[in-house]
Formats: structure tokens, sequence, C-alpha cells
């Protein structure tokens, strides 16, 4: 049974060890087996500070060990994905994994930036930042590494209008995505 490890900012929800439950049983019902970050073995720790690089050592160790990724590519905290989550595909493609990747929230990353940091008006040729930084035009839903790095690495990369409340619990493009993985496999 292939293995994937479910990347995402999923883990600072309140619910998050149910959501992972369910991510995990979404993985099982189309024939894989995921691993979701507060699966990973965790040292025992005297400080906050070395309970951070635990998880980040069990994280890493769980990437390690999967077949593959998926990662919640959902803007978390401003207008792009959540860094750790970012980090962890850019473990996984230089690890030569296959990455794949959705998100909740289908404007473009110039979209996003631009009603977060803009100023003046949206569509000219050239958008640029309150602090007078161009902003990335190349219409794509994030950072172009990012969806450089899955479309490289083969992977799969879709987008879903979920409702605001169900921005980080919607599983439907997360689903869209297994099934897809489902029909590659047979």
């Amino acid at each position: 049974m292939r293995t994937i490890y479910l990347a995402g900012p999923e883990v600072f929800c309140p619910a998050a060890s149910e959501l992972g439950a369910r991510k995990k049983a979404l993985c099982e019902g189309y024939g894989f087996r995921g691993l979701f970050p507060l699966d990973g073995e965790l040292q025992q720790t005297s400080s906050a500070r070395e309970l951070g690089f635990a998880i980040s050592a069990a994280n890493e160790q769980l990437i390690r060990h999967a077949d593959l990724v998926i990662a919640n590519l959902t803007p978390f905290r401003g207008a792009s994905a959540d860094v750790g989550t970012v980090y962890e595909l850019g473990l996984a493609r230089g690890l030569g994994k296959v990455i794949h990747g959705y998100s909740n929230d289908p404007a473009s990353f110039a979209e996003r930036t631009f009603a977060l940091f803009g100023q003046g008006e949206y569509g000219g040729s050239e958008l640029h930042d309150r602090d007078g930084l161009s902003i990335e035009q190349f219409d794509l839903h994030d950072n172009l590494m990012i969806e450089g790095g899955i479309a490289l690495s083969g992977g799969i990369f879709l987008t879903h209008q979920a409702a605001e409340a169900e921005k980080y619990s919607d599983l439907t493009a997360f689903e869209a995505i297994l099934s897809a993985l489902q029909k590659q496999s047979r």
C-alpha cells in the first residue's frame, strides 16, 4: 500500500486530530495509507524550542518514509500557502518524490497578493505592491516555484471554492486528487 504524507495547515485547526483522521480514512478508502504530521513519534524534550525541533524531525522522517505528498496549499496567514507546508513540499521534491497540491481558494496568487498588499487599480500591465515591488503575474495559484515543482514532479494541482468557515476542512479537492491517483494506479 502506497503511503501519502498529508501536509498542510490543518495541524493548527482546533480539531486537528479529527481532521487528520478524516483525511487518513479517505486515503484508506482509495487504497492508500495516510501519514498525518501529528502521527510522528516525538522524543521527550525539556523546552518548547526542543519540542519544536523534535516535531520538525518527526515530520521529516514521515516525509522520507512516504511514497508521495499531498499538500493543502490553501492560503494561510497571508497571500500564500503555509510556509511549513511549502518547506515539506520542497523536501519531498528534493527527495525525488511526486508532490501534489490543492487549495480551497481558487483566486490567483496575483489577485490575493494585490488584495492584501497592492495599491491603486488591479489589472494593469504590471502590478506592484505598496512598497513598489512587482507582483508575480503568471496566472498561477501560488508562487511559481510551488506550482512549478508540482508540475515538474508529475503531480496534480487542483483548486476548489470552499465556504470560508470550511477553508481548511473542506476535503473536496483532496478527495479529487485521491481519486485521480487511484485511477493512475490501475
